[in-house]
């Protein structure tokens, strides 16, 4: 019996360590726009960093169908040194000759020493979806001063949302949505990061934000359906196998997070996989009485377990505490 009491009182202990991380993870306190995540640790300073585009969610409009608000967006950066709290680092600065005022969806690899960065380019600014849209890749060597390296060609005028590896059979893959052809997530191979050779989708299915990564033994994809994240699995990052269920389809139960799990990003770090994601805030009170609410995003966190062989999250569940794995080293 005194044995039973000593484990309970060493499990109680061991529960009052935990920090779940806070419902939303991150809001931008500028803009509160925070979208499409891409987190990547700072070697030189010993922290994680967070790069997101930062919509223009507090600007109002006269007309509710104008979308300049999600053009002329900056890249914002956040910090952390725990993991759990992340404060605002200000906006990444990048050359004018191979950038322009509308910037989404940052890739950031840690290749040899060498940051890898992939970024959507809209040159201008628009009132609808339309114009060019384009991938130029970047160089760093502290994540704040960038040199381009040239932009991705892939065939189309109209392609966004980067997700680059090394690949399992050498060079690098890329994965990319097309909007040229029928919003469909293609594959790119290249031998050296400058010539990129297009294979085609890898889903019937529209989408867009891939992100492909290596959990669990297998490589898995993760991309936004605008209903849900589609999940695809594979055992060499070329042929893949879809889950028939999608994640964070259903609205969320706590505040913050009351709509779909939009453009993921994950990071795996220690064997755990942590997906980022974010909401939209139109199912939130304030946005009864201003009807401009629903611009603002947030940034969520959940962690994704492996159930009968796919991936599994549950957003209403405690958020992880990310202070093990994202704290400073």
């Amino acid at each position: 019996m005194k044995r039973v009491a000593l484990l309970l009182l060493a499990l109680l202990a061991g529960c009052a360590g935990v920090e779940p991380a806070p419902r939303p993870l991150y809001r931008d306190p500028v803009l509160d726009g925070a979208a499409d995540v891409a987190l990547v640790f700072n070697r030189g300073l010993k922290r994680w960093e967070m790069f997101y585009t930062n919509r223009r969610a507090t600007l109002r409009l006269d007309d509710p169908k104008d979308v300049s608000w999600v053009h002329a967006t900056p890249i914002g950066i956040a910090t952390t040194r725990d993991g759990n709290h992340w404060q605002a680092a200000g906006e990444a600065s990048f050359p004018a000759e191979c950038t322009g005022p509308t910037l989404w969806a940052p890739e950031i690899q840690d290749f040899d020493g060498v940051y890898h960065l992939w970024l959507t380019i809209v040159p201008g600014v628009h009132k609808s979806w339309t114009g060019e849209r384009r991938i130029e890749h970047l160089t760093s060597t502290d994540l704040r001063s960038w040199t381009c390296a040239g932009r991705v060609e892939l065939g189309s005028s109209k392609v966004i949302d980067a997700s680059v590896i090394r690949a399992p059979q050498g060079g690098w893959r890329m994965w990319f949505k097309d909007e040229q052809g029928g919003s469909k997530l293609k594959m790119a191979d290249s031998p050296d990061l400058k010539t990129w050779t297009v294979r085609g989708p890898v889903s019937p299915l529209p989408g867009e934000g891939p992100t492909v990564f290596r959990f669990a033994g297998k490589w898995w994809l993760v991309a936004d359906l605008w209903k849900g994240l589609l999940v695809m699995r594979s055992d060499d990052a070329l042929n893949w196998e879809e889950q028939p269920t999608r994640l964070l389809a259903d609205i969320g139960q706590h505040a913050t997070d009351r709509a779909k799990g939009q453009h993921p990003g994950v990071t795996v770090v220690d064997g755990r996989a942590y997906l980022f994601y974010f909401t939209h805030q139109g199912g939130e009170p304030e946005a009864q009485t201003d009807d401009r609410w629903h611009q603002r995003t947030v940034i969520q966190v959940a962690e994704m377990k492996l159930q009968d062989g796919w991936l599994a999250v549950d957003r209403n569940a405690p958020p992880p505490d990310l202070r093990p794995a994202f704290r400073g080293h």
